[in-house]
C-alpha cells in the first residue's frame, strides 16, 4: 500500500472516496463534516438522509462508517466515520478511533476503491491530541493487510500536522 501525506483542502481531492470525519446524525455539522457537505452541495446531505438510523437520530455510531456518492465533490464517493470525543483518553477513544480507520478501510475494499483519502479524524472540534490521533490512525492504516484500498492519502489542512505524519511514518 502506498502512503501519501499531502497539504491540501480535503474536497479538492480526485480520489475515489475522501472520509468525512462526522457526527453520528450525519447531517453536517462543523469542520471538515461542514465543509465536505458544503463542497458537495444538498445532494450529499439528501443522500446521508437516505441511510437508515440504528437508533433515533443516529445513523452511524461512534467507530463505524458509511458510504455515499461524491455528489459534486471530485471524490466518487465519501465515506462518513463518526469520530470520538476526546475526554481525557479514559473513554474507549483510542478503540473507537482505530475502529474508525478500520471501518472506512474496510468500506473501501468492500466497495473496491483504490484511493482513499482522510483527515485528521478527531483532531478538530473533538480535540483529540493530534500526536496521539496520528500514531493510531497511522499504525491503524499500516496494518491495512486487504489488496484494496491500494493509496491511503493522510490530508492534511497545515504543514505542522503533515510534519507530524510524516515524522510518525518515518517511525514505524
Amino acid at each position: 500500500m502506498l502512503i501519501d501525506v499531502v497539504v491540501a483542502d480535503i474536497t479538492t481531492l480526485a480520489v475515489d472516496a475522501i472520509v468525512n470525519a462526522a457526527n453520528e446524525k450525519l447531517l453536517g455539522g462543523g469542520g471538515v463534516d461542514g465543509a465536505i457537505h458544503r463542497a458537495a452541495g444538498p445532494e450529499l446531505l439528501a443522500q446521508c438522509r437516505e441511510l437508515p438510523q440504528t437508533r433515533p437520530g443516529v445513523r452511524c455510531p461512534t467507530g463505524q462508517a458509511r458510504i455515499t456518492g461524491g455528489a459534486l465533490l471530485p471524490a466518487r464517493h465519501v465515506i462518513h466515520t463518526a469520530d470520538p470525543i476526546w475526554l481525557g483518553g479514559d473513554n474507549d477513544e483510542a478503540e473507537l478511533l482505530a475502529a474508525c480507520y478500520s471501518a472506512c478501510l474496510q468500506l473501501a475494499s468492500a466497495n473496491d476503491l483504490t484511493a482513499i483519502a482522510f483527515p485528521a479524524i478527531s483532531c478538530g472540534v473533538y480535540a483529540y491530541p493530534p500526536e496521539r490521533a496520528i500514531q493510531i490512525a497511522v499504525d491503524t492504516v499500516r496494518k491495512w493487510d486487504a489488496s484494496s484500498p491500494r493509496r491511503v492519502i493522510f490530508c492534511c489542512h497545515d504543514e505542522t500536522m503533515a510534519q507530524g505524519y510524516r515524522e510518525r511514518l518515518f517511525e514505524s
